[in-house]
Parts: C-alpha cells; sequence; structure tokens
C-alpha cells in the first residue's frame, strides 16, 4: 500500500510555468476591475454619511428651535449654541435657519460637500449625487490629484 502511495507521489507534477502565468493574468485582470469599483463604493458611503450627519442636524436644530430658543443654530464656530443638540464624531461648521435650511461644510476624510440653503428634502440623503444645494468636492492629496466634482 505504501509502494503504491510512493509511485502516486512521484507521477504528481507541478504547475507549469505557462499555467502559472495565466492563474496570475486572470488574479489580475479581476483585481483590475474591482479596485475601482470598491474605490467608489467607499466614496459613496462617505458621502451618505455626510449627508445623514446633515439630516441629524436640522433634526437637532428642530428640536433647538422646538425648546423656544430664538438665536439661530450654530455648530463648529466660537459662538455655537446648537454643540448640546447634536454630538457627531467630526466638528462641522453649519448654521439652520428656523425654517430647517442648512448652510455650511460637512468633511469626512477627503471628501466636502457644502450646502446651501439645503433641507432634508433637497439633501437626498440616500443619492450620492450632488444636488443644487449640494456641492461635492473631493481632495485626494494622498494622490497629487485634487478634483472638484460638479
Amino acid at each position: 500500500m505504501f509502494n503504491t502511495l510512493k509511485k502516486r507521489i512521484k507521477n504528481e507534477k507541478g504547475l507549469s510555468l505557462v499555467e502559472l502565468l495565466a492563474v496570475i493574468v486572470i488574479l489580475a485582470i479581476v483585481a483590475a476591475i474591482a479596485i475601482p469599483a470598491i474605490g467608489s463604493i467607499i466614496e459613496n458611503s462617505r458621502v451618505k454619511a455626510l449627508k445623514a450627519d446633515a439630516a441629524t442636524i436640522i433634526s437637532a436644530a428642530n428640536i433647538y428651535y422646538t425648546d423656544g430658543k430664538t438665536d439661530e443654530f450654530k455648530l463648529g464656530e466660537a459662538g455655537a449654541t446648537g454643540a448640546t443638540y447634536v454630538d457627531l464624531s467630526s466638528t462641522p461648521s453649519v448654521t439652520v435657519t428656523k425654517d430647517g435650511k442648512l448652510s455650511g461644510t460637512l468633511s469626512k476624510s477627503n471628501i466636502t460637500l457644502t450646502f446651501t440653503s439645503a433641507t432634508i428634502d433637497d439633501i437626498e440623503i440616500e443619492s450620492p449625487e450632488e444636488t443644487d444645494t449640494v456641492k461635492k468636492s473631493t481632495d485626494n492629496t494622498t494622490d497629487d490629484n485634487t478634483k472638484e466634482t460638479k
């Protein structure tokens, strides 16, 4: 039995160089397709997270005004009036008017969203696309490119 097993092992051959190169080429093609797609997914999720933060800020401002406050709801400035109403991981520089319009900027990693009198309906949280009141800019300092998307 051991002799038969030894004969089988001796007769086994490894991969040829051509087969190995074919596998490497296939893996390189799959990686070339997958890496940009994953990068796009990550960027879209960051944009959606910033938009969700903006909606949270507008909701906090609604509570602020419901509590009878009359000063403009501000975050990220020296006279921030809404700091106790919302707790975010980043410190945005935004203001919200009494009628629920958000103005200012929110940033996460290399993505910055600029809001101009945006309401919750204008923000379109589920869409990573820009609107008239929400502009996205991307700063790729690690890639030595700076691009602005419109």
